[in-house]
């Protein structure tokens, strides 16, 4: 059983000091992709939250109390793409049916949600690190608000960027990936707090 201190730790080493974005670099697609309106990163940041935090919990009890009794370990990633598949076919319909306006703001980027390698590379690293239950959730819970985070901060700097006068070499995505470098470069300050 995980102390609350050591949950702390997880919580601040996931979402800031080993941020999922800009220090793993996991989760490119949707960060580059959906970072043009805040509004709209910060609804795929909330679709993201959830995805991540309910499927760190099912895989880890899947990988608790099926996978490992049973000792076909082997079947994880299988598994929890499942997983994945499954809860962002339920946040896809729900965005469709109450928030419509996200739904079609997010467009292609929400279904990437089930390939989003940030989603599965955080329940492969609850099992990597042998987290408990609750140590997988919160460490699910705490990448995805990194995540959340860093898209936000990204697409609140794109729209500051519209109103400036760029040279025209560095106009578009040129711009927004030096950008996300400086914003690494500004996350590796972090790394003191652990």
């Amino acid at each position: 059983m995980e102390t609350v201190k050591e949950l702390l730790v997880i919580l601040v080493g996931s979402s800031l000091v080993s941020n999922v974005v800009l220090s793993q670099f996991l989760g490119l697609c949707p960060f580059l992709g959906v970072s043009k309106k805040t509004n709209t990163a910060a609804g795929m940041g909330v679709a993201v939250i959830f995805v991540i935090t309910l499927a760190s919990a099912v895989a880890g009890l899947m990988y608790r109390f099926i996978l490992q009794p049973l000792h076909i370990e082997y079947l994880q990633t299988i598994c929890f793409i499942l997983v994945i598949a499954a809860l962002v076919q339920f946040v896809e319909m729900f965005l469709r049916k109450a928030i419509p306006s996200l739904y079609e703001a997010l467009g292609v980027y929400l279904p990437l949600i089930t390939t989003n390698c940030a989603v599965l590379g955080v329940a492969l690293t609850n099992v990597q690190k042998e987290y408990g239950i609750l140590a997988g959730i919160v460490n699910g819970f705490a990448t995805a608000v990194g995540f959340t985070v860093a898209i936000v901060i990204l697409a609140g700097l794109r729209e500051k960027m519209e109103h400036n006068d760029i040279p025209e070499s560095f106009k578009g995505m040129p711009a927004v990936l030096l950008t996300a470098g400086l914003m690494a470069i500004a996350f590796c300050g972090f790394s003191g707090l652990l």
